[in-house]
């Protein structure tokens, strides 16, 4: 992932990604397990380097059992493109999976479900034939859920029964950035979203895990666990301001926030901006840049106190000044979101802030 969008702490957000390999690697050695399923996406897009594909390669070679992962929608199995480079480097206990056909694996059998382009109406899991077979069944598949209550977006949408439909022990997910689990009419759980190992944005609550999952045999119920593994964390930090005081109070618990340094922070305020604490809403990205790996605020959903409006006339008169009136009625009569923000802008010139 570039990370383009944290700017100057997209190196480090990198390097975080990789070192969670790292760490799912030693996880993998504790537990002794048989065998490591990558989802999908693996890399954001194909425009990547040779030096990376091979540094990933390593790392997963690095693993002291097979690795069997499939294209996403992020890095489909198109010619030409990252997998190419790949099945010339990487060893062969990493198990690049671009057809849709069974694998044999400890105990049982996996069904990869391989993407081969961006984006899709089909469900990828459909292919897997429904008769049992000997040992436990494993379906490998990345795609959104074909639900009309998803969260996210809906592309190579994926049944919800399609475990029990395709006569899975259980389905391994990839594409929602967060824990999920599907749990079937019974109650039981073959089909779960193991998330990333690192966040990538702000607002996947449930990211940053992997699944440790156990079948004892054939048709026997999944037990999962999420093990933490990330190195970073992204804190979303939504604050409604209802009186004064309470950007002081923000500030205070920002600056106790332990970790600052693998903490990117992202503030988004809503409610009143009062004249007391303007000065405090321009050191707010100050104090995130300085302490924090990386801090945004956003303040597009603030407004400056309605019963006072003794700042406008700290601006100059004339031209200036009338239209501060007129926003100022646009912004709480018809609560116009542009209007808003023109209002915090000439409320931060008036009390000496940078417009």
């Amino acid at each position: 992932m570039k990370a383009v969008h944290v700017g100057k702490a997209a190196e480090r957000v990198r390097a975080a990604r990789l070192n969670a390999i790292r760490r799912i690697q030693q996880l993998a050695k504790e537990e002794t397990v048989d065998f490591v399923l990558v989802a999908g996406d693996t890399f954001e897009d194909h425009g990547v380097s040779r030096k990376l594909v091979s540094e990933i390669g390593d790392l997963l070679a690095g693993f002291d059992c097979d690795v069997y992962l499939i294209p996403g929608n992020h890095d489909p199995a198109t010619m030409g493109g990252v997998w190419d480079q790949a099945r010339q480097n990487w060893a062969k206990r990493v198990h690049i999976l671009t057809e849709r056909q069974p694998v044999q694996i400890p105990g049982g059998w996996l069904y990869p479900c391989p993407l081969a382009q961006r984006w899709s109406d089909e469900d990828p899991t459909e292919w897997i034939p429904a008769d049992a077979g000997d040992g436990i069944r494993i379906g490998l598949a990345h795609g959104s859920l074909k639900s009309p209550l998803w969260e996210g977006q809906h592309n190579h949408p994926i049944p919800i029964d399609a475990a029990q439909r395709s006569g899975l022990d259980y389905l391994a997910l990839g594409d929602w950035h967060s824990v999920k689990e599907i749990p079937s009419r019974g109650g039981i759980v073959r089909m779960a979203y193991s998330g990333t190992p690192e966040p990538t944005n702000f607002g996947e609550p449930e990211s940053g895990y992997v699944l440790m999952v156990e079948i004892d045999a054939k048709g026997g119920r999944p037990r999962l666990e999420k093990r933490k593994v990330n190195e970073l964390h992204w804190h979303n930090q939504p604050v409604e301001v209802h009186q004064s005081g309470d950007l002081a109070r923000l500030t205070k618990a920002l600056k106790q926030r332990p970790n600052p340094t693998e903490t990117l922070v992202k503030v988004q305020l809503s409610g009143v901006l009062f004249a007391a604490e303007a000065e405090l809403l321009e050191e707010l990205p100050e104090l995130l840049s300085k302490r924090f790996l990386f801090g945004k605020v956003d303040d597009s959903a603030l407004i400056p106190d309605p019963s006072d409006d003794s700042w406008i006339h700290n601006l100059p008169e004339g031209t200036i000044r009338t239209a501060a009136k007129r926003i100022q009625s646009t912004a709480y009569d018809k609560k116009d979101p542009v209007a808003r923000r023109a209002l915090v802008e000439l409320y931060r010139l008036a009390n000496g802030g940078a417009a």
